[in-house]
């Protein structure tokens, strides 16, 4: 597909989103059609050629700060002028004031454009939403606007040397002065976008240990700004996503600017990490639109086979390769359901109780399967390709290198497992799971197919809800996250049913169910 088939489809994805009607709020469709559209066409005209660049040519560290390709600020510029920094930021903030579920809609077109790039979109977006939700007026007044505007950048800094995942264990610390400010003084490392010469200007949404309280329970949420006591140690050399500068950086008696409630920085960090965490899932989308749409495009003009007595034929006309293409097809279709009921939940959780929780439950199995949707279409799309979809001919080997970091940024896939099992199917009561359950019963009433996948799945759920063993809960998660996600694609079927891709998902379905549930019930192995 285009880019302009791509803002099609999410057109129609929304109108099949029964929630969508609520949260698109004031927005009309002849807005959603201009935004969708012009998303295209600036993804497509300005973005998607900075990916090879961004690729070959990557960030570099030079005498301690950090240089991105110099293609990348005039692209910068022009997202920032078109007010694609504060889509989703209020009005009243300088931003559009658009729902979460348009951010959503758009986001996957410009991620599949050059994901790399777009990583210092995504980190300043995120910020201005985290200082709108808890920073002090006269902080909040003077950064949101900047942020929306693209006049300033942001990054999260939450991981250090020996604090990855538990963040517990944070060590960087915030003092308090006698005049009443802060001084943070530690390192944190994997941040995105943490130097960079796109802005002179950077804000540093940091966690740091203000008490003495054991865990998470001591940590406070900072701004600090680059400047003096901050210092770009190095930028990391990955895999993938060259043109994402990943630094390490030292803060000492750097001055700082408390978020929010001393003592609840992880929490108040949540508004930051759901939208890191939905543009994860963005980022998987466009990855897997990208590469399929390559694959099935080489299909079409590939020609391979047939009678010897006759000019070859196109590889497409090969059962196998359809069968390949129908399942990168229905993996697509389906997550692209999930994200947006996933992003309009969340536009409405402040006023909807149920819809919090859903949202909350969701999470995680959008954050996980959209990574591994980017990182299998771009395998399986290498496949179709044969031998050409190893080089660098095609931007397959690209994309799977730049996606396989997708399942560990914004929480590894154990991480979600452990979330979405222990703390949003458990931990709350099961009022989650009841939400989806209520929800997903009554739009499969009519489609037995689906509703037998999720009744397994139910009662399943019924069976390890009951296990005492918290040590046999946390191995089962894995198992568990992964059923989740096969009753949730039964679910959003029938949003699509009796197309191609709905009946393939659904007649391998069943099976699915019982192995995931299989090797969730498996032994412990010591």
């Amino acid at each position: 597909m285009t880019y302009r088939q791509d803002a099609e489809a999410m057109r129609d994805a929304l109108s099949r989103t029964p929630s969508w009607s609520r949260a698109r709020g004031a927005l009309d469709d002849a807005t959603l059609d201009s935004i969708l559209t012009e998303a295209a066409k600036v993804a497509e005209q300005v973005v998607a050629p900075l990916d090879v660049i961004a690729d070959r040519e990557g960030a570099r560290y030079l005498d301690g700060r950090v240089r991105v390709p110099e293609a990348y600020h005039a692209a910068f510029d022009t997202l920032a002028e078109g007010g694609w920094m504060g889509l989703e930021v209020s009005e009243e903030l300088g931003g559009m004031g658009m729902p979460l579920a348009l951010y959503a809609a758009s986001g996957p077109m410009f991620d599949r454009a050059c994901p790399a790039f777009n990583m210092a979109v995504v980190s300043t977006r995120s910020a201005a939403l985290l200082l709108t939700d808890w920073a002090a007026p006269e902080i909040r007044d003077d950064w949101v606007p900047a942020l929306a505007a693209g006049q300033r950048s942001a990054t999260i800094c939450i991981s250090e040397p020996g604090a990855g995942s538990d963040v517990g264990r944070i060590r960087t610390r915030a003092v308090k002065q006698q005049d009443g400010t802060w001084r943070v003084s530690g390192q944190k490392i994997w941040i995105s976008f943490g130097d960079h010469d796109l802005r002179e200007r950077i804000g540093h949404c940091l966690l740091a240990r203000t008490g003495d309280a054991p865990g998470t329970r001591g940590l406070s949420l900072f701004l600090v700004e680059r400047g003096p006591g901050v210092t770009c140690e190095r930028i990391e050399e990955k895999m993938g996503l060259h043109g994402s500068p990943t630094c390490a950086l030292q803060f000492e008696d750097a001055p700082a600017r408390l978020i929010g409630e001393e003592g609840r920085g992880l929490p108040q960090m949540f508004s930051m990490i759901r939208h890191m965490r939905l543009s994860v899932a963005c980022q998987g989308l466009g990855a897997a639109l990208k590469c399929y749409d390559v694959a099935a495009q080489h299909a079409q003009d590939r020609r391979q086979g047939g009678n010897p007595k006759e000019p070859p034929v196109a590889i497409i006309t090969h059962p196998d390769v359809r069968r390949q293409l129908i399942e990168m097809k229905s993996a697509i279709d389906l997550y692209r359901l999930a994200l947006l009921e996933a992003a309009c939940s969340a536009d409405l959780s402040s006023e909807d109780e149920d819809l919090a929780r859903f949202t909350a439950w969701m999470l995680p199995l959008i954050k996980n399967f959209g990574a591994e949707l980017a990182f299998d279409t771009a395998a399986k799309s290498i496949l179709v390709l044969g031998g050409s979809g190893f080089t660098q001919d095609y931007p397959l080997e690209q994309s799977l290198r730049d996606s396989r970091v997708y399942a560990i940024y914004e929480g590894t896939t154990g991480m979600q497992g452990q979330d979405f099992f222990l703390r949003q199917t458990l931990g709350d009561g099961g009022k989650g799971l009841g939400v989806f359950l209520s929800r997903a019963r009554a739009e499969a009433a009519d489609h037995p197919e689906a509703l037998a996948v999720i009744e397994s799945f139910a009662a399943f759920i019924a069976r390890a809800a009951t296990e005492p063993d918290r040590n046999r809960q946390a191995w089962m998660a894995d198992g568990v996250l992964r059923a989740g996600w096969v009753a949730v694609q039964a679910w959003l079927s029938c949003r699509i049913a009796g197309t191609p891709e709905a009946r393939h998902f659904l007649a391998a379905a069943p099976a699915l169910m019982a192995f995931h549930i299989a090797k969730a019930e498996a032994p412990m192995m010591a």
